[in-house]
């Protein structure tokens, strides 16, 4: 059986795409909300648009309403590239706003998968006799929402996991570095993007890192930082414990030693204890669970060979990163990923390369 689909014009085309740009300018910065953009038309000229605003409020067609005069917005079209929410939350129904503007027509990407909103903007709009058409480049607005379809399913963030190696596949290296400047200039942008970066226990020992943002400008835009660490074996001169940001940082644990758990508690740090799996493991899918509550949307995950098994064992990894050196390690470097690799094939369906200019570096991605 056929549908009646929505038809488009190329000027619909054109107002759409103003409203995905704004939306992707947004995007990652919106906590867990979506990150939307709108455009408001009349007489075919722009006379308004808005976008969420940063953690997720004011939502996009709040601000681009409330900048216009009541009988600027009559008759107008609005285009959206998410379905407008239809319930009360923390702040009224955007449809409510819609409704009173007078508007005459709205044109909306992608359905919202809250079910409380979910399909309901649509019948509820016409019945206001209000044009009402959804679908328009919804393969391309598809693409902005995998974070937030992914928490709000599943109540877990959008986990990206991420490994540097050799041209001959090994992890660790008596160098400092194993990929070269550029590649690291785009992990900093990882952790630009992404809400919070997760690491073991070991590896911050290993690494000795801030887990923050180092490219200029964006400094400020540094994530949370989270840490796996069964026993609490960080250890007590490690930067994440002692630099300014340590109270943007959460340890979690399944340890009983008071001592140090007062320790980093003076310090600042946020503990969180999680029972264990049936491997005698941290329970994963209950540290993100755990994440996602506090309204982190999305994970980086910086771990080494271990926590990246684990977390494919859990099936907990959206997409991976494979940052592979031009340069052979040889007998100068250990810990072999081939195993690894082959699971990463397995599990994932496609591939691509990322292209960059990484000076013989490349960025394979996984999803």
């Amino acid at each position: 059986m056929s549908t009646k689909r929505d038809k488009f014009t190329s000027e619909d085309y054109y107002y759409m795409n103003h409203a995905i740009n704004l939306a992707v300018e947004r995007n990652g910065f919106t906590g867990l909300n979506p990150s939307v953009g709108c455009v408001v038309v009349k007489n075919n000229k722009i006379i308004s648009f808005g976008q969420t605003g940063f953690k997720g409020r004011p939502h996009a067609e709040n601000v681009a309403l409330k900048t216009c005069k009541k009988k600027d917005l009559k008759g107008s079209t609005i285009y959206v590239t998410m379905e407008p929410c239809t319930h009360h939350g923390k702040t009224p129904p955007c449809t409510d706003l819609i409704v009173k503007s007078k508007i005459k027509r709205v044109i909306y990407s992608i359905e919202d998968v809250d079910i409380r909103t979910k399909n309901k903007a649509h019948t509820l709009l016409k019945s206001k006799k209000i044009i009402t058409s959804r679908g328009l480049l919804k393969n391309k607005t598809k693409k902005i929402y995998k974070n937030y379809f992914e928490h709000k399913k599943n109540e877990k963030p959008f986990i990206v996991s991420k490994l540097a190696c050799s041209k001959d596949y090994l992890t660790s290296s008596r160098k400092k570095f194993i990929t070269n400047e550029y590649s690291r200039k785009v992990s900093h942008l990882f952790r630009y993007y992404y809400d919070a970066i997760l690491v073991s226990s070991k590896t911050a020992n290993a690494d000795k890192s801030v887990l923050s943002c180092r490219i200029e400008g964006l400094e400020n835009h540094s994530p949370l930082r989270l840490i796996i660490d069964r026993e609490l074996k960080i250890i007590k001169t490690s930067p994440v414990i002692n630099d300014s940001r340590r109270k943007n940082t959460i340890i979690f644990h399944n340890s009983k030693n008071k001592k140090k758990i007062n320790y980093l508690k003076s310090k600042g740090i946020k503990l969180e204890y999680v029972d264990l799996d049936n491997n005698g493991q941290l329970n994963l899918k209950k540290v993100f669970y755990n994440i996602y509550k506090i309204g982190i949307s999305s994970v980086i995950v910086e771990g080494g060979k271990s926590l990246t098994k684990n977390l494919l064992k859990n099936n907990l990894i959206n997409e991976f990163y494979l940052f592979r050196s031009n340069k052979n390690l040889k007998k100068i470097g250990k810990n072999k990923i081939n195993d690894l690799m082959k699971k990463i094939n397995n599990l994932f369906k496609r591939k691509e390369n990322i292209d960059t200019f990484l000076n013989g570096d490349e960025i394979i991605r996984y999803f």
